[in-house]
């Protein structure tokens, strides 16, 4: 062909197709390998010159408007076409079925009649994806990159294939749900929920009205190769083979609710193109471009980044090269005196373990998860409460070269099974009841029991083995030669899901080495500390810092059930010096101090310093707290799942700092940055966005960016995320605003979603709830927007002083109250609602989840709810 074949518009496209600009639609005849000819339809941009191209393959039975959004947001200069499979959408029907290796073929006639010559970026989905996949191995010398979303291109070792598209293929039923019926055309778009507008789906079956228009459909199914004995299987296997040594950049894009094409076929991709970037969309089913419509600002950054020169990294603060984070049990390894007790209920793996118990268990358990197939890199989840067991389970999956993975068991068996089939485990270590939930999470890899279970049990838990048999097989073989680097994985924690969908956190080996350096520094910590963790992150820390630990009896995913008795039965068992409590559990500390015998606060007496984070620290609860422990310098380091700690202050330090304010705070403060750690702020502009460049001048309102060894490496399969958060090279984006002070310290003022953007400007909630709390007649409040973005009202929803189960949940405060709210307030307040309590975060049970007040409050005076009369009107 001496050029390439011309294209005409297509007036038989139907109107008003919702997102799809008829500009876009073009018609052109091409021949294939055969000489006979195809009429193909096609959407494309119409770039002239183009810098590059992307073309768009969809899958069955969808069609070309698949990638409506693509060709709306095109990288500037890209040309994207996305062509109609022959026989499918627009395109002219078929005579007979074709084959994987045809339909690869026809894909590169079409692209060179169009004149595609390079450079190319290909974006697959559904079986759109392998035929990319095969154009692209086919045409190397023009591919610039590949995008994937929710495809496969092989099946994994045991695997029979989408048990969907099994169903559909089985005999005598393919024929009826994929051509003779419009079942399969609408069963597809009814995957999403919500559910996709009845516009959207009817557009997606417009081009498969008749029996006579949906032979293609039937043919694909028929086509897919689940046996091997199957015509396509071979180029198949071609296909997913030869895309190992792709070296191209890749951007692997996953809707984790797709019931077709689940998370082992993104465990295969990731496995073939392991150099791919990753981003789960959440909530996203089997047609992402649909479910997740941002999908295509993420290619077209994609595309931008290809030719963007690298920007260079800052080196990180250099950590010891020598440390492990075992270090200290290995110094340890002859101390008989106690390392971890358990107080109460938390017995699970035995009461009391010593320094040299505990070193001796961790090497045979790591040489046993070794013997039993945990290999380096792997990744073991951990669902065992803290206990000796946990403690014991942590070191040695770190000392066996994987990576741990921690959720809380607050979010819920649905939350769970999002983060932990998310982090693509290889292990589960669990109780009987942790081990029961990975069954019904359906995790995969193998199964650990912490603690001896009846053999029925076992069975039906599928475990594979116990805590106590990987010792036995561990001594037997030996330990473990230690392999460690800087740079492996050795944690996915995941954040508590408060403001948001629970992100998988990865931190190295070398962040967590400079994280327990950091901690022993800042608080002085030595071989004479004893340590309380009542708080799940620091429940494992303790053999880490050379110190012993206890935790107490306390559900550590419900911090308000720990009791002054409990902490101080804890403070007793290892005659602590040091404890570490979130502010939910202090508080309860405080309101049972009355429970306490006279050696109770003996024990607690001889606490010297005391530690709470996670939420905002009230300086009236650390005064109350004196009480309790009176020879306690109480500390409220700042933090977050991703960067812990990074800033630190005394109760002495805030009483300081909020009587420099004035006694009108705006904002909490939490003191000055750590030794290592720098603190930065990106000034906020009229949106409530953070754009402006990191800096430190004082009294300046914006997102908090921080820097250090310890921060963690990067977020989990969050490609957009991780890119947003890490935008400034070296520097982790908190999600927080907040300001600087001329004295260095920090103030943070709430978590940027939660900024109120009103017409006159951003307002932080933080501040205007801590000037209202002040008020005598308020226990509690939560500032939030309502209505548009940039035109919010600012709402304030308190909980009036005094317990009164017979207020309603929610209603209009009077006259009185709105008044003194509005004044002391000091920014513009549209409306004051009383609440009989603020729901709060599930990890803390302190953070107030302003998002859910909004949502209320935004039912109420939108009057979809009785209560809106003013009481007594």
């Amino acid at each position: 062909m001496s050029g390439p074949a011309p294209l005409t518009t297509n007036p038989a496209l139907p109107k008003g197709l919702p997102g799809l600009d008829p500009a876009w639609s073009r018609r052109l005849t091409v021949a294939d390998a055969t000489g006979a000819k195809h009429e193909w339809h096609v959407l494309d941009n119409g770039v002239r010159e183009p810098v590059g191209t992307l073309v768009c393959v969809h899958g069955n039975p969808t069609w070309s408007y698949l990638w409506r959004r693509l060709l709306a947001a095109a990288p500037p200069g890209w040309r994207v076409i996305a062509p109609d499979h022959l026989g499918m959408g627009f395109s002219a029907r078929l005579t007979a079925p074709r084959s994987l290796a045809e339909r690869v073929a026809d894909l590169g006639d079409l692209t060179a009649a169009l004149g595609v010559t390079g450079p190319v970026v290909t974006v697959g989905h559904d079986w759109g994806g392998i035929l990319s996949l095969g154009w692209a191995l086919a045409h190397r010398d023009q591919l610039r990159g590949v995008v994937l979303t929710n495809t496969a291109v092989a099946m994994p070792e045991g695997d029979t294939g989408p048990a969907l598209i099994r169903a559909a293929d089985l005999p005598g039923v393919r024929g009826a749900v994929t051509v003779g019926t419009p079942l399969f055309v609408r069963a597809t778009t009814a995957l999403s929920w919500p559910p996709l507008p009845a516009g959207v789906r009817n557009a997606f079956a417009a081009p498969y009205r008749g029996a006579g228009r949906r032979g293609s459909v039937g043919d694909f199914v028929a086509d897919i190769p689940f046996a091997p004995g199957h015509p396509s299987r071979p180029d198949q296997e071609a296909i997913a083979e030869g895309i190992r040594d792709l070296d191209v950049p890749a951007l692997l894009m996953w809707g984790p609710r797709d019931p077709v094409f689940g998370e082992r076929y993104l465990t295969d991709l990731r496995s073939r193109l392991p150099h791919a970037e990753v981003h789960r969309f959440e909530g996203a089913s089997h047609l992402l471009p649909e479910d997740a419509p941002r999908y295509a600002a993420a290619v077209a950054q994609f595309v931008a980044d290809l030719d963007a020169p690298p920007v260079p990294a800052l080196p990180r603060p250099a950590v010891p090269a020598d440390r492990r984070p075992w270090s200290a049990l290995t110094e340890r390894a002859d101390d008989d005196s106690p390392a971890v007790v358990t107080v109460g209920g938390n017995t699970v793996g035995g009461g009391t373990v010593s320094w040299a118990a505990l070193h001796h268990r961790v090497e045979a358990l790591a040489a046993g998860l070794r013997a039993a197939g945990v290999q380096p890199g792997h990744r073991v989840a951990l669902l065992v409460e803290p206990s000796a067991d946990l403690t014991a389970s942590v070191y040695a999956v770190w000392r066996a070269g994987g990576a741990i993975v921690v959720v809380d068991r607050g979010l819920g068996v649905a939350g769970m099974r999002r983060a932990l089939r998310g982090a693509s485990v290889d292990a589960v270590i669990g109780t009987a009841r942790g081990l029961a939930a990975a069954r019904a999470m359906g995790l995969p890899g193998l199964r650990i029991a912490a603690g001896r279970l009846p053999a029925t049990a076992r069975r039906a838990l599928g475990v594979d083995h116990d805590l106590t048999e990987l010792e036995r097989l561990g001594r037997a073989t030996g330990p473990v030669p230690d392999e460690s680097t800087a740079t492996d994985d050795r944690a996915v924690l995941f954040t508590s899901g408060a403001t948001g969908p629970a992100k998988g956190v990865v931190y190295t080996q070398a962040q967590v080495v400079a994280q327990i350096a950091l901690v022993r520094e800042a608080y002085g910590l030595t071989a004479d500390d004893r340590f309380v963790a009542a708080f799940a992150p620091f429940a494992i820390l303790g053999p880490a810092l050379g110190i012993a630990s206890a935790v107490p009896d306390i559900d550590v995913t419900a911090p308000g059930t720990l009791t002054a008795p409990a902490l101080a039965d804890a403070v007793a068992a290892v005659d602590a010096t040091v404890v570490f409590a979130a502010p939910a559990a202090l508080r309860r500390v405080v309101a049972t101090a009355a429970e306490l015998t006279d050696a109770q606060r003996g024990a607690l007496g001889r606490v010297r310093l005391v530690m709470s984070a996670g939420a905002p620290v009230p300086s009236s609860l650390l005064r109350a707290l004196r009480d309790v422990l009176p020879a306690a310098e109480a500390h409220t380091p700042y933090g977050m799942t991703e960067a812990l700690p990074v800033t630190d202050v005394s109760l002495a330090g805030i009483e300081a700092a909020e009587q420099e304010a004035g006694g009108l705070p705006d904002g909490v403060c939490v003191g000055r940055p750590l030794p290592g750690v720098e603190v930065r702020v990106s000034p906020l502009d009229a949106t409530g966005a953070a754009v402006g460049p990191l800096g430190t001048a004082p009294g300046v309102t914006g997102e908090v960016c921080v820097r250090g060894a310890h921060v963690k490496d990067r977020y989990d399969a969050l490609w957009i995320t991780e890119r947003l958060s890490s935008r400034d090279a070296g520097w982790h984006r908190t999600g927080d605003a907040g300001h600087l002070d001329a004295d260095g310290r920090l103030w943070i003022e709430g978590r940027l979603p939660h900024v109120v953007t009103t017409a006159a400007g951003p307002v932080t909630p933080v501040g205007v709830e801590q000037r209202v709390e002040q008020l005598p007649e308020v226990a509690a409040a939560a500032a939030v927007g309502i209505g548009p973005a940039g035109t919010q009202a600012l709402v304030v929803v308190v909980v009036p002083a005094g317990r009164d189960a017979r207020r309603p949940a929610l209603q209009l405060a009077d006259d009185e109250l709105t008044e003194a709210v509005r004044e002391r307030a000091a920014v513009r307040v549209a409306a004051v609602l009383t609440a009989r309590r603020l729901p709060v975060d599930i990890r803390h049970q302190s953070k107030v989840d302003r998002a859910e007040v909004a949502r209320q409050a935004a039912r109420l005076l939108a009057g979809s709810r009785t209560g809106l009369r003013r009481p007594g009107a």
